[in-house]
């Protein structure tokens, strides 16, 4: 208990960042000492070098400078100690000194530059993922939502997959996506249908065309971007489009080509499997779909997750796939959030601590009708 409470101190790093200060200062104090009073035979002093070197791994430019220019005035010390400091050799050795101690402060300055340049990439990062793929309400009418997005690249804060929710007159609507390929031209394509949808959602249309203005303007920008036609075809996205009234307990569905969302009831996990998908965002044209309705009990205390492919095509170090449908067994029930922290933590120790691609996921549970006293 003591060591943890010392490791969490937060004086501690201030303790640490001044030893690790002192320990260049002392190693030129010790060498120098060390080279007066051993032989003159016996010449310490090229391990000076190591002061600054080791500086320069944690500190900045200006320190590492610094402990640099000790060394040399070290060196120049001990040279006119013994008297050696018009001898060729010294002079070399001088010379290597200060030549290998300005290149480090230099390593540390572009070091450091690079660092700082990588915290303004994140910093812009974070805020288009915040500008595109925002936070889902902690509530939306009676729901209660929950979602977790993880990215497969430890420095990527966007990506393919996207989710969103949105507040309609008779209930709320979501969407779960995942956008064919990777980069930055998924990213496009992501930020375009959740624009999209974000524009139709609140409308008094019907779910069918909600889905089919989404397939339609995936299309338009997916032609517009493409060289040919041919090119604006093998582009697509699989969505999962799903309404849900406050006035009846169930949830309508449309699947376009995404994975069947999961059903949690009663410590029972059921998969909401469509009579016939749709063809995934994007590739309506080819097949002219009509979109049908799937229609599942939703009842008060029910929750459903919806996931990208990047779950349940993640795969452990031996090869195999993540069973999400047996795993979420494993859930003690408590709130959608848990649920998502619960899915989150079992998949990535699955994978070993890292994924092959994004992924993401949705947990909706139906709160209880508030009673009126």
């Amino acid at each position: 208990m003591r060591l943890r409470q010392w490791l969490s101190d937060p004086h501690r790093s201030w303790w640490s960042g001044r030893a690790l200060v002192a320990v260049p200062l002392a190693l030129i104090a010790v060498i120098t000492v060390a080279d007066l009073i051993t032989p003159r035979q016996i010449q310490l002093s090229p391990l000076l070098v190591t002061a600054p070197a080791i500086t320069a791994s944690f500190s900045g430019p200006r320190f590492t400078a610094m402990v640099g220019v000790i060394a040399v005035l070290a060196q120049v010390g001990i040279d006119l100690e013994t008297h050696s400091l018009g001898t060729r050799t010294m002079q070399t050795q001088l010379a290597a000194l200060v030549v290998v101690s300005a290149f480090l402060a230099l390593f540390s300055f572009i070091r450091d530059w690079h660092r700082q340049e990588l915290t303004r990439v994140r910093s812009v990062s974070e805020a288009a993922q915040r500008a595109l793929l925002r936070p889902l309400p902690a509530t939306l009418g009676r729901l209660r939502l929950a979602c977790m997005y993880l990215a497969a690249e430890e420095e990527a804060q966007i990506g393919g997959d996207l989710y969103a929710a949105a507040r309609t007159p008779l209930g709320a609507r979501v969407i779960i996506g995942d956008v064919r390929g990777k980069g930055l031209p998924s990213v496009s394509d992501a930020a375009l249908l959740l624009g999209a949808f974000r524009e139709v959602a609140r409308r008094e249309v019907s779910l069918p065309e909600v889905v089919r203005y989404l397939d339609e303007s995936v299309r338009a920008d997916l032609k517009e971007h493409a060289q040919d036609d041919d090119q604006a075809c093998e582009n697509f996205i699989t969505a999962a489009v799903l309404d849900i009234p406050d006035d009846r307990p169930v949830i309508d569905l449309i699947d376009c080509g995404h994975p069947p969302p999961l059903l949690l009831r009663d410590q029972r996990v059921m998969t909401l499997q469509v009579a016939q998908p749709a063809p995934p965002l994007g590739l309506g044209e080819l097949s002219e779909p009509d979109y049908q309705v799937d229609m599942f009990d939703f009842k008060e205390g029910d929750t459903v997750l919806l996931y990208t492919d990047g779950v349940i095509e993640a795969r452990s170090p031996d090869g195999a796939f993540y069973p999400l449908a047996e795993r979420v067994l494993a859930w003690p029930g408590d709130g959608p959030e848990t649920l998502v922290e619960h899915v989150r933590d079992d998949l990535l120790a699955y994978v070993g601590g890292r994924l092959g691609d994004d992924a993401a996921m949705v947990a909706i549970q139906r709160l209880p009708v508030p009673v009126i006293t």
